[in-house]
């Protein structure tokens, strides 16, 4: 039986590189799960890829088909946006394990759809400013920069990323993103573990 593997942290915290590096990762046999959002596509992005980016129209479409697995909203300075995950055929735990990227929240709800032991939390860490820093790095590169929106997420990350809140879902492990390519090698060694030892556990 497969796992999923669940990459959490606050924004900037390179969730989005650990995962494009763990996808790539040949030998650890990894699919995507890519989300659904309401959010406006940004540059280099490729619809399909990082998200399905999609209309509220849709989203509330297949809501009321329940495919609509987990569904979050950020109140954004540009109005709401939510990303979601759908039961759309991506996942068969049966032949393989995947990786994606959610909150506590989408966490928790997931838990309802699957079995503890097929979820696996990987928690990024990154000092504050640290992660700041990188935010308007970021956002500077952008067509129209949102300086506004990179504040209000960077502070909504301290009430959404409580110690109680991780400690409730049972996040306890963390991987600390100073140096990038010792976190990818410390997350991939973790990986493996989880897969081995339910391989053995199978046998």
């Amino acid at each position: 039986m497969g796992k999923i593997f669940y990459i959490m942290g606050k924004s900037s915290s390179g969730k989005d590189t650990v995962y494009n590096r763990l996808l790539s990762e040949k030998e650890l046999c990894l699919k995507r799960i890519v989300l659904y959002t309401t959010r406006p596509i940004r540059a280099m992005e490729t619809n399909g890829k990082e998200y399905f980016f999609v209309t509220e129209r849709e989203l509330f479409r297949l809501q009321e088909e329940k495919k609509v697995m987990e569904c979050r909203t950020y109140h954004t300075i540009c109005g709401d946006w939510h990303y979601f995950t759908v039961k759309d055929n991506q996942i068969d735990l049966k032949t393989s394990s995947y990786i994606t990227i959610g909150t506590i929240a989408s966490y928790l709800k997931m838990k309802e759809f699957y079995k503890e032991e097929q979820l696996v939390p990987i928690y990024i860490d990154v000092d504050d400013g640290v992660r700041l820093e990188r935010a308007l790095i970021r956002e500077k590169n952008q067509e129209k920069p949102q300086y506004a929106e990179v504040c209000r997420r960077f502070l909504a990350d301290s009430e959404d990323f409580m110690e109680e809140k991780l400690k409730s879902a049972g996040i306890y492990r963390r991987f600390l993103n100073e140096d990038l390519e010792i976190c990818i090698k410390e997350i991939n060694i973790y990986i493996r573990e989880k897969l081995e030892r339910d391989d053995n556990n199978y046998i």
